[in-house]
């Protein structure tokens, strides 16, 4: 057998695991696909908008914001792919800060949310007084607010009356809507017992009594609604954000144990260099 060179263990040994660099790649590549996904549905959102009715909402479009999660998983998670199958340091650093940052202003955000919570109740009633504004402007933003008050039967922000914010449900006297004063079919009230489904059931309803509007429509605001539903569901809320916590913390810490590994593996290349440049070693 020969006799192996003093000096040289580097050449045939790496503190580099293949199991983390390619545990961390399969991850970040599976979430760079989710990525690319979001952000090509966003863009054809975008793109089957009218114009004038798409630029009218951008702060309440749904696609939008689909758009800008899509970017920054997409940025995040190449930095990550790339990073972690080139053995690029600086990379995996962007990837690792990348990921602390978002969740530890997950972390606050929930954190303020609960401390907070009547100046986030006000920020979340203004959230959807804006979208009940532009209703019919956003075919995207139609549907999610007809399907959230399908879901928790309720019918505008505090009440059905907040739909008059709306330029076509507005109960001025001026306004030539057909819907004026009316709610969304959304807000009715639909028994499996009813064989036709009166699809105009909330013609006038902002001008009946609160009473006598609840034989028809869901009166209570979504907001209500919404706020019990999560005192209800806790448990379920906080399985979510763990769900969503882990994956951020498997990716820092895959990301921080293979820096430490291509750092070591740097450190036994230069001294193997050192060693093998010095023939008294």
């Amino acid at each position: 057998m020969g006799r192996r060179r003093r000096g040289a263990p580097g050449a045939d040994f790496t503190f580099v695991s293949p199991v983390v660099k390619y545990l961390l790649f399969l991850f970040n590549f599976i979430f760079w696909v989710i990525s690319l996904v979001m952000v090509a549905i966003g863009v054809y959102a975008r793109v089957m908008k009218h114009a004038e009715a798409a630029l009218a909402c951008l702060s309440v479009d749904p696609a939008i914001m689909l758009l800008v999660v899509g970017v920054l998983m997409f940025i995040i998670t190449f930095c990550g792919c790339v990073g972690s199958i080139r053995e690029n340091i600086c990379l995996l650093q962007i990837f690792c800060v990348c990921l602390t940052v978002i969740f530890l202003l997950q972390l606050v955000a929930g954190i303020l949310g609960f401390v907070f919570s009547d100046k986030a109740r006000d920020k979340v009633t203004e959230i959807i007084n804006d979208a009940i504004v532009h209703y019919r402007n956003d075919l995207d933003l139609q549907n999610l607010i007809d399907f959230g008050q399908r879901e928790f039967g309720c019918c505008g922000g505090i009440s059905y009356t907040d739909w008059s914010r709306n330029m076509y449900f507005n109960c001025d006297d001026s306004n030539p809507s057909r819907e004026r004063c009316s709610v969304p079919f959304s807000c009715c009230i639909v028994t499996k017992e009813k064989e036709v489904i009166n699809t105009m059931c909330g013609q006038d309803m902002q001008v009946l009594e609160f009473s006598e509007a609840g034989n028809h429509i869901h009166t209570n605001g979504c907001i209500d609604k919404l706020v019990n539903w999560i005192h209800s569901n806790l448990f379920l809320l906080g399985g979510i954000a763990l769900g969503l916590a882990i994956p951020q913390l498997v990716g820092i810490l895959l990301s921080q144990i293979l820096i430490n590994q291509i750092k070591d593996q740097i450190e036994l290349q230069s001294y193997s260099q050192q060693h093998r440049s010095d023939p008294w070693s």
